[in-house]
């Protein structure tokens, strides 16, 4: 008899610390921007196995999230795959003022098809009559306004913007474009080629020719249930474990690294579309 009470009490001790002595499992729940989607998918199975917490996850573009989050009142950890979104988030009182922390960071590229079958070979050739690009959304997707901001930098955003078929909705539908081919070329990050090597090329932007780098960062947002089992999470990202995920999928997260990259690039910040975005998009005089 004394042997299954033993037993009993066992059981309920490990249920206790899985799922709180409150009997309920401990969740989170994270908006994730859909730029780091491969390595965190690994992250949280990871964590998950580790900590006997569920993490229950939304991915989407960064922009896209901030609106989820606000209608839904709700949200335990927020990431975004830029800067400028912890800025927003922050302004409009959905992410807690300086509880932000940099995961890794994100260097823009042009990404086109195995075989580069359009021959692109610069930021120039995207302004080429004919040629079918693809951009995220620049309204709600990190990627879309750091390649707005490259475009204006180098003083090719109406010329190519001409050529724009498809504003993507997150960064991982704007990499899904060229994979399917339904463009000849996208702005995109770096990191993209590793996600699909056998189908893509990745073609570098020259150092002089990036006016800012990004960093993915976390945040945790004011409707955090648990901002201690925030902070737990983020830990994790940001440790030994989550690290080692990054790079294994060719993400920079030592900063030295990224500033090789583009010396002259400024690391954060933020950036606006330009007054007359719409004007341009719209293709009017």
């Amino acid at each position: 008899m004394r042997h299954i009470i033993d037993r009993t009490l066992l059981c309920t001790l490990a249920c206790c610390m899985i799922l709180g002595c409150g009997g309920q499992e401990k969740t989170l729940l994270f908006f994730c921007g859909s730029a780091v989607r491969v390595p965190m998918d690994e992250i949280i199975k990871n964590y998950q196995a580790e900590k006997g917490v569920r993490v229950q996850v939304t991915y989407g573009g960064s922009g896209g999230l901030l609106s989820q989050m606000e209608l839904a009142r709700k949200g335990d950890v927020y990431l975004a795959g830029s800067p400028d979104y912890i800025a927003i988030g922050e302004k409009k009182k959905l992410l807690v003022p300086g509880s932000a922390d940099k995961v890794a960071y994100l260097i823009p590229a042009i990404i086109v098809p195995k075989g580069n079958p359009a021959n692109i070979r610069s930021l120039d050739d995207l302004a080429r009559p004919g040629l079918r690009i693809g951009m995220g959304n620049p309204e709600t997707v990190c990627l879309g306004l750091y390649g707005i901001e490259l475009l204006e930098y180098n003083k090719l955003l109406a010329p190519v913007l001409k050529n724009v078929a498809v504003f993507a909705k997150s960064c991982e539908d704007t990499a899904t474009l060229v994979v399917l081919k339904k463009v000849d070329a996208i702005i995109g990050w770096d990191v993209f080629k590793s996600w699909n090597p056998s189908a893509v090329e990745l073609i570098a932007i020259p150092p002089d020719k990036i006016p800012r780098i990004a960093y993915i960062a976390l945040s945790i947002p004011v409707f955090a249930r648990d901002t201690a089992l925030s902070r737990d999470f983020m830990d994790y990202v940001m440790g030994e474990k989550g690290r080692s995920l990054f790079n294994k999928w060719s993400y920079l997260t030592d900063e030295a690294k990224a500033r090789a990259k583009s010396p002259a690039a400024r690391i954060g910040g933020e950036y606006h579309l330009p007054a007359d975005y719409n004007k341009i998009v719209r293709h009017e005089k």
